[in-house]
């Protein structure tokens, strides 16, 4: 929503500006079709040629969410914590064969069969079931240390494969502008062969070949960029709940109490979509 306000906002400032002026949007409409589909196109073009079809995607499905917001909310928060709590307090009170079941066959799991938004992310959800898997295939005690770097690697090895669609993003706003002025040079040649038209018509198309640079400019800096630095701060905001998984593992490793445990849990999601103790805690109880 914030978003879509944002543009609105956008739109009004830059062309009801323009219009205030004395401006005329009929040679912008004109020219506007066709300048789109030199720079937009040549832009889409060069994501093509410089990221793997699956970044692509990844870069189209990101401006998506640009518009849904962050896939997480504080409902998803709480269900985390509850799940790998009660997967932990099973390794402590069962032993790691009873996790097993639940490690190799999750969607047959009763502990995960009650938070279905996790069954089916993958991500999170391999997160959990590799980092408890080594704790039941290992033949001795694991270092807490040691399980730390493993998720830690994991968490890094995730984080840059979902900031490389908003990469992809950043360097399409960047050369947005230049392909503008390719957009307006083409105009400027076309003009070149009409050399010999009336100054009203040549002013037409000189008009038509700046409103090239005009979209390659406002396209970059009022829409795409934005929508690639949103998408980090989603990004960003994503990678919390990996987090809190991390912290529930790890302090349970270490053998800390409850409370500090979930007090780390907490300390790791943004204010925004952060549980107070007292959900977390009677929901574990409950």
């Amino acid at each position: 929503m914030v978003a879509i306000i944002g543009i609105v906002v956008l739109m009004v400032a830059v062309f009801g500006s323009y219009i205030l002026h004395g401006g005329d949007m009929h040679p912008i409409i004109k020219a506007a079709p066709l300048e789109i589909m030199c720079i937009l196109g040549a832009g889409i073009g060069g994501m093509l040629v410089g990221n793997s079809m699956d970044i692509f995607k990844g870069a189209m499905a990101g401006m998506g969410k640009v518009f849904k917001g962050p896939a997480y909310k504080k409902e998803d928060y709480l269900s985390t914590i509850f799940v790998v709590s009660k997967i932990m307090k099973t390794l402590k009170t069962e032993g790691p064969v009873a996790l097993e079941a639940h490690i190799e066959n999750p969607e047959s799991s009763a502990i995960f069969a009650e938070y279905p938004k996790i069954l089916h992310d993958h991500a999170l959800l391999d997160l959990v079931c590799n980092t408890v898997r080594l704790m039941v295939v290992s033949t001795s005690p694991l270092s807490p240390y040691a399980v730390e770097d493993v998720m830690d690697a994991s968490i890094k090895t995730h984080h840059h494969d979902a900031l490389m669609p908003q990469a992809a993003l950043a360097t399409l706003a960047g050369a947005l502008p230049a392909l503008g002025i390719v957009a307006c040079v083409l105009g400027v040649v076309k003009t070149m062969g009409a050399i010999d038209q009336p100054p009203a018509v040549l002013g037409g198309m000189i008009g038509g070949a700046l409103v090239g640079t005009f979209l390659g400019v406002f396209m970059a800096y009022g829409f795409v960029e934005p929508m690639a630095s949103r998408l980090a701060q989603i990004i960003e905001d994503e990678g919390q709940i990996f987090k809190v998984v991390k912290q529930i593992i790890i302090g349970t490793l270490h053998g800390h109490p409850m409370p500090l445990i979930i007090e780390a849990a907490r300390a790791s999601i943004s204010h925004h979509n952060q549980p107070s103790f007292a959900e977390v805690f009677d929901g574990l109880r409950g």
